[in-house]
């Protein structure tokens, strides 16, 4: 108990230098300075399209008009030796190497495996490979799967009843059956 008398003194004095900091605080504060929301970020909606690679879909691509169209490639693993089939103007389609001109002022820069590039008056142009709607879609006449072949009868007897059950009768081991496979037509 003879304690407590400075055990309370020390108590108040924590209080007040508490409540004196907290006041000084108060008074002598700084300003606020205004604070500029963050900048709302740009959020860019994904298309359809842009994932469409990614799962073995084409990619529709938005071209300039041409008179240009790529109608197939033929290109080798080194890059040497490609060759693209253009027509153009609508005319028979022409197989071309690199380097080869499709038209005055107009020759193959580059021919890789969906697209060649062309250089038209020291301007760069991406053709890009025609779809093709009926290689893409299923012939209608396809051949119908072979049905499977039938399985072979069976050697052994189905269980008799049990009611009808007689003793079994034993006899020599027969001749190990071989089953022959039918042979297979495509």
């Amino acid at each position: 108990m003879k304690r407590l008398p400075q055990l309370t003194s020390l108590v108040a004095v924590v209080a007040l230098s508490v409540s004196l900091a907290y006041w000084a605080m108060q008074l002598f504060k700084a300003p606020q300075r205004p604070i500029n929301p963050p900048p709302v970020p740009v959020v860019q909606d994904a298309s359809v399209e842009a994932g469409a690679a990614l799962f073995g879909g084409q990619v529709s691509v938005a071209a300039a008009a041409s008179n240009y169209q790529l109608k197939g490639v033929v290109a080798a693993a080194n890059g040497r030796g490609s060759v693209a089939i253009i027509s153009t103007d609508g005319k028979p389609s022409v197989a071309l190497p690199a380097g080869a001109e499709v038209a005055p002022g107009v020759t193959v820069q580059e021919v890789q495996p969906r697209f060649v590039l062309l250089q038209e008056g020291g301007v760069t142009k991406r053709i890009e490979l025609v779809a093709d709607d009926k290689a893409l879609a299923l012939p209608a006449s396809l051949p119908s799967p072979m049905p499977a072949p039938a399985p072979a009868p069976s050697l052994v007897p189905p269980p008799m009843p049990v009611e009808n059950q007689q003793a079994p009768v034993t006899s020599a081991p027969a001749a190990p059956v071989t089953a022959v496979p039918a042979p297979v037509t495509r």
